[in-house]
């Protein structure tokens, strides 16, 4: 939407993602990612932590069913979506602002992790189905949990229509009708047999 401020962080999450339900029934999840930077230090030769920036995020409806399916604490996770700021009232009583960020895509971040994501059906009048989610794990040796394996890879190639002569044409036929006399192999051939002649009809 023209004017939103888009962003994108990469950290990690600090706790499960919350799940809850407002009283009209839409669910909502909220999470906070922790993205620390780091610099190098020549004169250490080492990587450094800089300061932690802690993002709150907020995602609803069935995608917030689906992040709470899929993420939880500890995951690196890539995220976008538009900055929202709240305004609300301290319990001492004074005005407050809080910046959030409101969740347009959330994945995990396959820099050390592997991930395989299994899709969930069209509910388009927000019937439950299985939520999917994601297998994150690292050939160094550190998992970070799987949720809801499929049966059968969703992801498959579909096997082609008819044979591999034509589309949907049994094999060793043509792919059109021949003329009268002709044949598989030259099906324009009239062999003599046919009612065409090479003289013109004028």
């Amino acid at each position: 939407m023209a004017g939103d401020t888009i962003v994108t962080i990469v950290g990690n999450l600090t706790a499960d993602p919350e799940l809850r339900y407002t009283p009209s029934g839409s669910p909502v999840a909220n999470f906070t990612v922790a993205s620390t930077p780091r610099t190098f230090d020549r004169a250490s030769g080492q990587w450094k932590d800089g300061d932690a920036l802690f993002m709150r995020c907020s995602v609803w409806r069935e995608f917030a069913e689906n992040v709470a399916d899929s993420l939880s604490k500890g995951m690196r996770v890539v995220v976008q979506g538009r900055l929202i700021q709240r305004s609300y009232e301290g319990r001492d009583g004074s005005q407050r602002t809080s910046v959030e960020l409101q969740v347009d895509e959330i994945g995990p971040s396959l820099r050390y992790a592997r991930a395989q994501v299994t899709r969930t059906p069209s509910n388009f009048g927000g019937a439950q189905g299985t939520q999917g989610g994601f297998n994150q794990g690292s050939p160094s040796g550190f998992n970070q949990g799987g949720f809801n394996q499929p049966e059968a890879d969703s992801f498959a190639t579909p096997a082609p229509y008819g044979n591999a002569g034509g589309y949907g044409t049994p094999a060793g036929a043509p792919s059109f009708s021949a003329a009268p006399g002709g044949s598989a192999a030259d099906p324009w051939s009239t062999g003599g047999g046919s009612s065409f002649d090479d003289e013109p009809p004028f």
